[in-house]
């Protein structure tokens, strides 16, 4: 299949204006100049006409099971306080609430662009009936031991039981210990082993999202510390080190993972941070839109940045964000930073996180071998301000494909 385009954004390399993208078996086999192409006999062209066709987006951080709760819970006056109040809607969860939920979320996904999803999985004896996803998607496990009504090693066995089935279309598998206040040392560190274990697992977790994670690490107080606390929560590791700092130091994380968050730093994280080789970089995802609602400090990109760290964009959940768009994420992203090219903007949604989930070449790019993950964006302008184009876009994308086969939007 030949695709045309008035302009084709690869990102990975210049705009092409009147751009054309050849398909074959999954996977883009060349892109050029659509004037100086000549057509071999019978092969199929699609002309997309007035668009921007570009590589599809990637959410590096997503939570599918809460997107029925779009507007479930007012601004919380405290991270606890937003816990409490989304624990207690899970309660009332019934299995078939999460997976219409799922479906509702991919849907939403879809229409902003998105063509590769991580998302969080919140309810694992769910895992088993997840739907085969329409876009490309990795799973992740939630793992947590808070209580140890079971023990660590069995949150990890059940992990290891799923993804030992049959693979599914366009579906991948890692394991998220959901943060270092839910989970122990020693899930970090199984996780760990069963990553080494398992090639391409991929490791994600969230921490030093809030103040309170913070206060309850750095000084063993504060209104998350005495929630857990109640809940019987061994609380022996705090009053000791910030979240971040616990969980490095003691080998609980490490060289590429994905670290949701990262709101509260310390100055000690920054400095073990700045001691660390390329190699030894952890890859960050920073969701604007969640950040905003429970009015975190302003994120440290700069400073990140600076030290070469891989930092991404995603959206968080529909429980503490307005809408799955990376493009509304990208512009909220901007407000705090202006001075960041569109570019740059767009690269934070494609080629950031696609190096972030060891695809970089093949995901988040249109080059020679990249996967054919792509869409097309209304656009009649001119070459040099596509990409701006590309970030001020509000609507739905008008057409997509995934996995070199055309997805039905209007379905959707």
């Amino acid at each position: 299949m030949l695709l045309r385009a008035r302009t084709v954004l690869p990102l990975s390399s210049a705009p092409i204006h009147d751009g054309y993208v050849r398909i074959e078996n999954r996977h883009v086999v060349e892109l050029g100049d659509a004037n100086a192409l000549e057509l071999p006999s019978g092969e199929e062209v699609v002309d997309l006409g007035e668009v921007i066709l570009m590589p599809g987006l990637i959410n590096a951080h997503c939570h599918l099971d809460y997107s029925s709760l779009k507007n479930a819970i007012t601004a919380p006056e405290s991270f606890t306080e937003w816990v409490l109040r989304l624990n207690s809607i899970k309660r009332q969860l019934a299995p078939e609430d999460i997976l219409s939920s799922i479906e509702r979320g991919f849907a939403e996904a879809m229409q902003f662009g998105t063509t590769t999803i991580c998302s969080m999985v919140a309810f694992p004896e769910l895992m088993g009936r997840l739907p085969v996803p329409p876009i490309r998607t990795w799973w992740f496990y939630e793992m947590i031991d808070i209580r140890h009504r079971i023990t660590s090693e069995e949150v990890v066995q059940g992990a290891l039981a799923f993804f030992e089935e049959s693979p599914r279309p366009l579906a991948q598998f890692g394991l998220n210990p959901h943060a270092p206040y839910t989970a122990s040392l020693l899930l970090y560190r199984l996780a760990r082993a069963c990553a080494r274990s398992q090639e391409q697992m991929l490791l994600t977790t969230h921490v030093s999202e809030s103040r309170e994670e913070s206060e309850m690490f750095r000084y063993g107080s504060g209104a998350l510390h005495d929630f857990l606390q109640g809940l019987g929560r061994p609380m022996h590791d705090c009053g000791l080190d910030t979240p971040f700092g616990w969980l490095w130091r003691n080998g609980a994380i490490g060289p590429n993972w994905i670290l949701a968050h990262l709101n509260d730093l310390e100055s000690s994280d920054f400095n073990l941070l700045a001691a660390l080789s390329p190699e030894q970089m952890p890859h960050v995802v920073h969701c604007p839109g969640s950040h905003a609602y429970f009015r975190h400090p302003p994120f440290a990109f700069t400073r990140l940045a600076g030290m070469g760290i891989n930092v991404c964009l995603g959206t968080d959940s529909l429980a503490s964000t307005n809408s799955l768009s990376l493009l509304g994420e990208a512009r909220r992203f901007r407000q705090s930073h202006p001075r960041l090219a569109a570019e740059d903007l767009l690269a934070m949604i494609t080629l950031a996180p696609a190096k972030a989930l060891r695809r970089a070449g093949e995901l988040g790019c249109i080059a020679s071998e990249s996967l054919a993950d792509l869409i097309a964006i209304p656009y009649s302008g001119t070459l040099e301000d596509a990409a701006e184009a590309v970030v001020a876009y509000t609507g739905k994308v008008s057409w997509m494909m995934v996995d070199g086969k055309i997805t039905d939007l209007g379905s959707r």
